[in-house]
């Protein structure tokens, strides 16, 4: 199959999206695998989706389906366990159930699914998106890999004694919640937030609520997306020209904020928690 080009569901205001909304979206081939992809936004700025793989099931590349994009990501799993495979370099991570994985740009990458018995769903945030140019268009562009490695040999007789090294030259970097950048945006604020990442393309992480909390309200130098991870999260837009002003999201949900616009959040349940996505750039009057 030649990779036809992703949907690119793009909205002019806020929106929720709720989970059974997202676009729904299959590539790959034989040589590559099949992937199913679920989109949840795909504006100017950003990109968010969500791909599953059956269990045991996993992606590659192939001519046609090549995995190398001029774009900053990252991936969340939120079912399962990835192992996720630079093919070129041999680098290789596991990221288990909460766990993150960053990379940049003109990065390759296979995923495959470690389960026997489940599917493997990972959200994925991608900046500068598609409609850039940055997928699909750019990988059709890049030297084909023809060999690839599942083993990083460079540490082979070295390991662990050259860890620093490793650091700094590995293009997978796992996070966990421990490795997260905690911060407050505002001190009067009960938002948490904790850095997945954050470059001059994509600032991405998790937002945690209380129950009862709320966030003051907010805004950024890009446009926001985020999916809701746990609990449920109501999100109020003061600006609104036109009802409905107040959403009610559950897990899986999603929500789009185009740059500049004003929002506030409020957890009902149980610690709320989301996934989110800024690009470019994540504070106010930066983008």
């Amino acid at each position: 199959m030649i990779r036809r080009s992703s949907p690119r569901p793009e909205y002019d205001r806020a929106t929720a999206i709720g989970y059974d909304k997202a676009v729904l979206h299959l590539w790959g081939d034989e040589e590559s695998g099949y992937v199913g992809d679920r989109i949840y936004v795909s504006s100017g700025l950003i990109h968010l989706i969500e791909f599953s793989l059956r269990p045991r099931a996993r992606f590659t590349h192939s001519e046609d389906n090549r995995t190398i994009f001029a774009a900053d990501e990252v991936l969340h799993v939120t079912e399962g366990e990835m192992l996720l495979v630079n093919p070129e370099t041999g680098e290789a991570v596991l990221a288990r159930e909460g766990e993150s994985v960053f990379f940049r740009r003109d990065t390759w990458h296979h995923a495959v699914n470690r389960s026997n018995d489940r599917p493997l769903r990972v959200m994925e945030l991608f900046a500068p998106p598609p409609s850039t140019g940055a997928s699909s268009a750019y990988a059709r562009t890049q030297p084909y890999l023809s060999d690839w490695r599942y083993g990083d040999d460079r540490w082979l007789g070295r390991w662990p004694m050259d860890r620093a090294e490793r650091e700094n030259t590995r293009s997978f970097h796992l996070v966990r919640e421990p490795d997260l950048l905690w911060r407050v945006d505002d001190p009067e604020d009960d938002l948490l937030v904790g850095l997945v990442c954050s470059t001059e393309h994509l600032t991405a992480g998790r937002a945690r609520l209380l129950p009862g909390q709320s966030s003051l309200v907010r805004r950024h130098g890009g446009d926001l997306t985020f999916v809701v991870l746990s609990g449920e999260i109501a999100v109020f837009l003061p600006d609104a020209a036109e009802p409905p002003s107040w959403f009610e999201l559950g897990v899986g949900d999603g929500f789009y904020v185009p740059r500049g616009a004003r929002y506030q959040l409020f957890g009902h349940s149980s610690r709320s928690e989301v996934l989110f996505g800024v690009a470019p750039t994540y504070l106010p009057g930066e983008g």
